[in-house]
């Protein structure tokens, strides 16, 4: 809750905190409130908690503190959300019709299509869900509570409003706490508010006015991680009342985003069904009115056309295609949850994406130490290649081994991320000395506090005790007397501490956070160590830089997005500067932007009106310190100017916007499960450049999806043009059962292998071709239409020379044979037409045209079950076919590979005098 909930006056009758809030609303956030005034708010107490009874009853009123998850689809529902396409209602209508005119086989052919594509739809929407549900993590945390002035642990779920909970080291904030009692706690806020480093917390009343979560220091959120220190807190909201909660409530009311996959075959849908519509009724009216046809006859023909015009395979192939795609993806580790998200990714314009964890490692890590004076970048091969800097390399190692409070534990190292990435660099650059040195006994210390800005140890040593301190430079600097220098003790001198601060500065313009190291001797251990005596007249060892740094493969992942013409952004919670450097060293920003204008605050953008936003919304590369409303408000300002848009993130504070975004892309291994849940896409190793993988594949996937369309409309407009034509001249029509099989034979295996087809060398060197374009751009839709009149134009051919010289060999049934060529010639030239649209320029006839070895298969596989209705007798009643002789099947095969050759002719043309391909 932001500023949002408020607060009431004690009461004598116990009241839910739901209606506290409705009937006192005292204008005041959580961290504005006096912790006393909140116990007494709260009927609590700070030392001795709530009652057991009072815990009992307010979880009874108020529920458990759990989030409350959407239900998920049954598979009934699954299923019937496969039949919601006005495509398969159209073949539903058919088959209806066709059952009520006594073509029983027309009838169960096209339901048996129908419910296998169903099936198909539901086992691969349940197999994704099954695989983001293995990454869920099924413990349930533990919380340690106080109640009747006892310490107890309960789990986490039973923590009610008023509860006194106490958080250690290691824990996971149960529940959103308002902090009464701090001894130095840091937590790692990450997964909610974006900020790379633990937060130190605070137990003081802050009096600001709106603040954004990360600066509510006195609040500890639900599913925060307590790096360091200890502290007590009030419970101020469990389950969907907290933070992470509100997230999730505000998830489960927002629509499904539709996919631009989703918008084309839906437009598609409207135009074949309008068309179909308009032939079957034109078709009808004119064998009715001159060519006095029956009316069993003319639905029967209006059958057949609904049949041939609608590509009753197209959505099983488009589900198929996408499951490839989706298989194919899960082997580099990006799990896809919705099918049509795999296309989606290949029309993304815009990737905004979160910095910490996704962009960067999420582990504090030291870049660059300063040493006799001099910056040494650890970047190098080396770095401490001279005798001189490998000694004072050595000395700082021992100072950062000796005053570090991380832990090595079963589960690996365990502490304050800053203190662990120090114990990473003494393991790579001193190992040796590391164990010894953990087996010290500290005899003294005197704790990290905000005021001083330092942490002092104290051990024992031969002749004397060593104080070690480690702290903010600037902090250091005023109580440094000495430095280490060339193994000596030398006083520091202004020409020195001039430098150390001019170093400290240009570290920090790095965005790099530094820490400084000094140590002194003393002779004697005082009873009580104290800041003034012990934290006095240093000896300055160095300084180190660390930074939470880039995943290796991002910035190449960044510029072949930028080369696809995909726009990265980062959208973040952590600091502008930070966030611009790290956006520079991945390529998001260039050298030459201008920083004012490419990096905003969620402060400035709180500033903006819409308007004033969307005039600035192209400038922008980087977004820090924002919120999760500021991030779906990115995001929909994109959308508006009709650009598909993709969000990664990992954290609570993502999942608004990756369920806005066109596609949401959640990290699997750091990823919270709200994230997952928003999510579309899940990436199992968090890595970056999985996206631009994924971005690949999904351009393969429309690339191949647009084939198998083509091949599949072109088959049905020759069909329909066929038909219709066939009507007109009062020609015997090819049955419904004919076309059903010619479409079943055609638009199953080879047009399932076209989406195995390889992707365009070139495709990751073409800009998005966003949400404008459809399925019939880039030459498809022409070459749908000349292909398609090419084939019908053949058939007929085909039928009326055998229609017109029919005695060559003797036989009867002049108009049986006849049909039977004009079927076969369709059915096989369809198949032989797969081989010309693998391009829609380029020849299909190259040296690659065959290393698709399923396509290969499926080619001769779906020849052979065409030719089998013929060849075997027995099936020819079924099917209203007679048996060729080898003279009709050379006419057959010869006008089946014609095909080729005019296709083949007209692409030259195309390439040769305009220019295509």
């Amino acid at each position: 809750m932001r500023a949002e909930i408020f607060l009431c006056l004690h009461r004598s009758l116990f009241l839910s905190w739901e209606n506290i809030i409705k009937e006192n609303k005292l204008e005041k956030s959580f961290y504005q409130i006096d912790q006393k005034q909140l116990a007494t708010d709260l009927q609590t107490d700070l030392k001795e908690g709530l009652s057991k009874t009072a815990a009992a009853e307010r979880l009874s009123q108020n529920g458990e503190n759990a989030l409350t998850a959407k239900k998920k689809k049954s598979l009934l529902s699954k299923f019937v959300d496969q039949f919601k396409d006005l495509m398969i209602g159209i073949l539903l209508a058919a088959a209806f019709v066709a059952a009520l005119t006594g073509e029983q086989t027309d009838a169960l052919f096209i339901l048996a299509i129908v419910v296998i594509n169903a099936i198909f739809g539901v086992f691969q929407e349940s197999k994704s869900e099954n695989a983001i549900d293995a990454l869920k993590k099924m413990a349930t945390p533990k919380a340690t509570v106080i109640r009747d002035g006892l310490a107890e642990q309960v789990p986490a779920t039973n923590l009610v409003t008023g509860d006194l909970v106490s958080l250690e080291a290691g824990d996971v904030v149960p529940a959103d706490l308002r902090l009464v009692d701090v001894a130095n706690l840091r937590v790692e806020e990450a997964a909610l508010t974006g900020e790379s480093v633990p937060v130190e917390k605070t137990d003081k009343i802050l009096t600001d006015g709106k603040l954004a979560l990360g600066d509510q220091r006195n609040l500890a959120f639900m599913n925060a991680h307590v790096v360091y220190g200890r502290a007590m807190g009030i419970v101020v909201a469990t389950g969907m009342q907290t933070e992470v909660g509100q997230i999730a409530g505000a998830l489960q009311g927002q629509d499904e985003t539709k996919t631009p996959l989703q918008e084309n075959l839906k437009s598609l849908s409207k135009v074949l069904t309008y068309l179909i519509l308009a032939i079957a009724l034109l078709t009808f009216v004119i064998g009715y009115f001159t060519q006095n046809m029956p009316v069993i006859d003319l639905v029967l023909t209006a059958i057949s056309l609904a049949v041939a015009a609608i590509p009753e395979g197209l959505p099983a192939i488009v589900t198929i295609t996408l499951a490839l795609g989706t298989a194919r993806m899960a082997k580099k580790a990006a799990l896809v949850r919705k099918l049509p998200a795999v296309e989606t990714l290949g029309s993304t314009d815009i990737i905004g994406s979160d910095k910490t964890g996704t962009l960067t490692q999420n582990k504090m890590t030291v870049e660059k130490v300063v040493l006799k004076g001099e910056i040494v970048d650890l970047s190098v091969q080396n770095p401490f290649e001279s005798a001189d800097l490998s000694t004072a390399a050595n000395r700082l190692a021992d100072v950062m081994a000796l005053n570090n409070d991380s832990q090595f534990t079963a589960e690996g190292l365990v502490g304050d991320p800053t203190e662990t990435a120090l114990i990473d660099f003494n393991e790579k650059y001193r190992p040796e000395q590391l164990a010894l040195l953990r087996k010290q006994e500290r005899l003294q210390e005197i704790p990290f506090d905000s005021e001083r800005k330092l942490m002092t140890t104290i051990y024992g040593a031969d002749e004397a005790y060593q104080v070690t301190v480690k702290g903010a430079p600037d902090a250091i600097l005023s109580r440094v007397k000495n430095v280490w220098d060339k193994d000596q003790i030398r006083p520091l001198t202004d020409e020195d501490l001039a430098s150390y601060q001019k170093m400290n500065g240009d570290l920090a313009d790095q965005a790099l956070r530094v820490l400084a190291f000094a140590e002194k001797s003393v002779e004697h251990l005082p009873a009580e160590a104290k800041s003034a005596e012990m934290e006095a007249d240093l000896t300055l060892i160095g300084f180190v830089a660390m930074i939470d740094p880039e995943r290796p493969e991002v910035a190449e992942s960044v510029a072949q997005a930028k080369a696809a013409g995909i726009r990265p952004m980062m959208i973040t919670g952590d600091h502008p500067q930070t966030a611009a450097a790290i956006a520079g060293r991945l390529g998001i920003l260039e050298e030459d932007d201008d920083r004012d204008k490419t990096v905003m605050t969620g402060a400035a953008l709180d500033e903006l009106s819409d308007e004033s936003f969307e005039k600035r919304v192209e400038d922008v590369k980087v977004y820090a310190r924002v919120a999760p409303a500021h991030k779906v408000r990115i995001v929909q300002a994109w959308q508006q100017k009709g650009k598909v848009v993709a969000m990664t993130g990992d954290g609570v504070n993502d999942a608004p916007a990756l369920k806005a975004a066109d596609i949401g892309v959640a990290m699997g291994i750091t990823g919270t499960e709200v994230s997952k849940e928003a999510a579309d896409m899940v990436l199992a190793d968090d890595n970056f450049s999985t996206i631009v993988t994924a971005i690949k594949e999904g351009r393969k996937v429309f690339s191949n999806i647009q084939k198998a369309l083509q091949y599949l409309l072109a088959s049905n407009l020759a069909e329909v043009i066929a038909i219709f034509t066939m009507t007109l001249l009062g020609w015997e029509v090819l049955a419904p059962v004919m076309i059903l099989w010619i479409n079943l034979v055609t638009d199953t295996l080879p047009a399932i292998a076209l989406g195995l087809e390889p992707a365009q060398p070139n495709s990751m060197q073409q800009k998005p071709r966003g949400k404008t374009a459809n399925f019939l751009s880039g030459g498809v839709g022409p070459a749908i239409i000349w292909q398609g009149a090419l084939q019908a134009a053949i058939v007929l051919t085909v039928y009326g020379l055998a229609l017109a010289f029919p005695d060559h060999s003797g036989t009867a049934l002049v108009h049986g044979d006849a049909l039977t060529m004009a079927f076969m010639t369709l059915g096989l030239m369809q198949m032989v037409n797969a081989i010309n649209v693998k391009s829609v320029h380029q020849s299909g006839l190259n040296a690659s045209a065959f290393k698709n070895h399923f396509f290969n298969a499926a080619l001769l596989f779906s020849l052979l079950a065409m030719m089998a209705v013929v060849v075997i007798k027995p099936l020819n009643p079924i099917f209203h076919v007679t048996n060729l002789d080898p003279y009709q099947w050379s006419i057959v095969i010869a006008a089946s590979l014609a095909i080729i050759v005019v296709v083949e002719l007209v692409k030259w043309v195309q390439r040769t005098f305009f220019n295509r391909g």
